[in-house]
């Protein structure tokens, strides 16, 4: 199995290295992202068009002959020191222009993160793999068209998932999908839970927590007639979670109650209750 996915490589890089000197050559946005990158601090704002387009002229020298039969030992050992080189250059974006722009696989104006750094050291590992190999990767390929199929898709979607300039290509969409999917500012009873927060905020039970609270709404969930929200806060110099009790029948706020748990151990620390509807639970006062 080492030997098929060594084989591959080859092919895996060298898309890669012609995708990104396409950027660097043929987009319209090319000087733009130049001079958003930190090759504008590393060679001057002048030289960083000129330089941008020599690094995409390098790529796609050294992508092609990956992709072109047949793969020589030179060819991967070229390739490993351009990833390895490009680790280093993004190390040094972070480090000293941490505002400037990736300029790697999309002109989109997208920082450095740890993503492409973890990318580009991706990109090291499978060039190095690609010196083992002995034969070409479209041999290698038809040879096992399932098994190299799988692992081309899997190193595909590695590298897509490594690199957030492409998030607004899959990762947006899925996101947009799930909250279609999942309303997420509506609880299952079908009330929005901005109506539950806007209704225990208003409730003399809020208000009485409130100065123990470090956050917004945390979680939250439905049982029955209630919904309960939890909020991060700090009593008595221990983490705790102030959980609400929201009804969700009665609107008026004095029915909400709160419930202050001690994050290490689980127990109670205090619970106010509100003025209780017909039905449901009771909580009363616990001293601290």
């Amino acid at each position: 199995m080492i030997n098929l996915i060594a084989a591959l490589q080859p092919l895996v890089v060298g898309a890669v290295l012609i995708w990104s000197a396409r950027v660097k050559l043929v987009s319209p946005h090319a000087a733009q992202a130049a001079n958003r990158s930190a090759l504008a601090g590393l060679v001057g704002q002048r030289r960083a068009l000129p330089a941008y387009r020599l690094l995409g002229g390098v790529e796609v020298t050294i992508g092609a002959l990956l992709l072109l039969p047949p793969v020589l030992r030179a060819e991967a050992l070229a390739a490993t020191a351009l990833a390895v080189a490009f680790l280093g250059y993004l190390g040094y974006a972070r480090r000293a222009a941490p505002t400037s722009s990736c300029g790697c696989l999309s002109a989109r104006a997208t920082p450095v993160s740890g993503r492409s750094l973890a990318r580009a050291g991706f990109l090291a590992a499978a060039s190095g793999l690609a010196l083992l190999t002995t034969g070409g990767w479209l041999p290698a390929l038809l040879g096992h068209p399932v098994a190299g199929g799988a692992v081309l898709l899997a190193e595909l979607a590695v590298v897509v998932a490594l690199s957030p300039e492409l998030d607004h290509s899959w990762l947006l969409p899925l996101r947009r999908l799930r909250a279609r999917l999942t309303h997420p500012l509506r609880g299952g009873s079908g009330v929005p839970l901005l109506a539950t927060v806007q209704q225990l905020q208003l409730s003399d039970a809020y208000r009485r927590v409130a100065p123990l609270l470090r956050s917004d709404v945390r979680e939250h969930w439905d049982d029955g007639d209630w919904r309960f929200v939890g909020h991060a806060a700090r009593f008595q110099g221990r983490l705790v979670t102030a959980v609400f009790a929201v009804p969700l029948v009665d609107r008026e706020p004095d029915a909400v109650r709160v419930a202050v748990v001690d994050d290490a151990t689980g127990h109670t620390l205090l619970s106010l209750a509100g003025t209780p509807p017909a039905t449901g639970p009771q909580l009363s006062i616990v001293p601290a």
